[in-house]
């Protein structure tokens, strides 16, 4: 019974501490930094304009075409200043020929479909300004947001920054809706204090910039591109900062079967970006960098999952061992751990009768987050995750 306590406490914690525990650690030592004066002020000039290109890598996204043009060039910064790369490889549904109508915005397009990183590669190599924002066709960006973005880049240590992804439409209010608007919340609020400790530890594809001088070629196979590409300058010293108040608006996932096919592509990347980033793991090397990437995504992508699988065995005999219906500690913490599986699985009933209790769709959304790493893990091993990737479908 010693060793199963053993095991019981050592996968509680790990499930603590990658979901909850590293949070209070991280806001527990920014707040040590502060008391100690060792917490810099971040530099931010706001006369620093230099040439940006808004990059989009797009496949048959005519849809999205006439807003996304009006959104960009009604951003907030010089317009002479502002470029406009779209590249659009495979696209078949008239997005080139939509967009060559527009003034002002540079297509490169490839009949052949190569998928986004094939067409990130080759698009990167015509880029001329210091600094490339990469935003998906499907997304608006906030007014604001290119400029917030750049006055980061003003210190010289910063190579990457990261906008904040925001949940928006009415079904929000669905379980996936409900469930990533609040697990955004809980990741803004960690990347805020990633940043002020040192650096994020990651970078949202909806939007986020990088020194262009800094981009490095990323294998035809890569899932997660923003995940590589900002991890990748962060190795090479600089750091990854975050603004939320740049901000890139999308509706939630039209449901959850949606949002797992997104979950799931995320967790094969995740795998995938693990095994290639695994010098990134040697925290002699890479210190806080390195303390911040295996507590906030490595834990989450592995030993999390498998910690919350494996403690409901372990549960179990100790609450058989302790009494089942005696109410002991162990018995009690079983009968939360089934509560809460039980609430998941109310909340996948509900989802799909259209009734909308919130409280509930937070345990379901939980759940789907953890059986997506499982099912993401089994396809990168079979490698039958394809880099042309049709997006989940979204809500309106």
């Amino acid at each position: 019974m010693t060793a199963l306590k053993i095991s019981f406490w050592l996968l509680f914690f790990i499930i603590f501490y990658a979901y909850v525990g590293y949070g209070i650690i991280l806001y527990g030592l920014i707040l040590l930094k502060r008391l100690i004066g060792f917490s810099k002020k971040r530099i931010e000039d706001s006369g620093y304009e230099p040439d940006v290109t808004l990059f989009i890598a797009a496949y048959n996204e005519k849809d999205f075409v006439a807003e996304k043009v009006k959104n960009s060039r009604e951003l907030d910064y010089p317009s002479e200043k502002l470029h406009m790369v779209w590249v659009t490889d495979g696209s078949d549904d008239g997005t080139p020929d939509l967009l060559k109508e527009y003034e002002g915005v540079e297509v490169h397009h490839l009949p052949q479909r190569s998928g986004k990183i094939g067409a990130m590669n080759r698009g990167m190599k015509v880029i001329k300004t210091p600094i490339v924002v990469f935003c998906d066709a499907n997304t608006m960006l906030g007014k604001e947001s290119i400029r917030r973005i750049v006055r980061l880049f003003s210190d010289p240590k910063v190579g990457c920054v990261s906008g904040e992804k925001r949940i928006f439409g009415k079904d929000k209010e669905s379980a996936a809706g409900a469930g990533e608007g609040i697990y955004w919340k809980y990741e803004s609020a960690l990347k805020k204090w990633d940043a002020e400790l040192y650096s994020v530890v990651g970078a949202a594809g909806e939007l986020f910039a990088i020194r262009t001088e800094l981009y490095q070629e990323v294998e035809k196979d890569t899932l997660l591109d923003d995940f590589i590409i900002s991890l990748r300058v962060a190795q090479k010293g600089y750091t990854i900062q975050y603004d939320p108040e740049a901000y890139a608006i999308e509706t939630a996932s039209a449901n959850v079967k949606e949002e797992l096919k997104r979950k799931i592509r995320i967790s094969a990347g995740g795998i995938q970006s693990v095994v290639r980033l695994s010098s990134l793991l040697n925290i002699f090397r890479y210190g806080t960098l390195s303390f911040q990437y295996i507590s906030h995504r490595v834990l989450r992508w592995t030993l999390a999952p498998l910690s919350l699988l494996f403690l409901i065995p372990t549960g179990i005999a100790l609450a058989i061992n302790e009494g089942i219906l005696d109410f002991g500690f162990y018995s009690i913490l079983l009968w939360l751990q089934l509560l809460f599986y039980l609430s998941a699985l109310l909340g996948w009933y509900l989802e799909n009768r259209s009734i909308k209790i919130k409280i509930l769709f937070v345990p379901y959304y939980f759940f789907i987050m953890n059986l997506s790493v499982f099912l993401g893990f089994k396809r990168y091993l079979k490698g039958s995750q394809s880099v042309n990737w049709e997006r989940a479908q979204r809500g309106k």
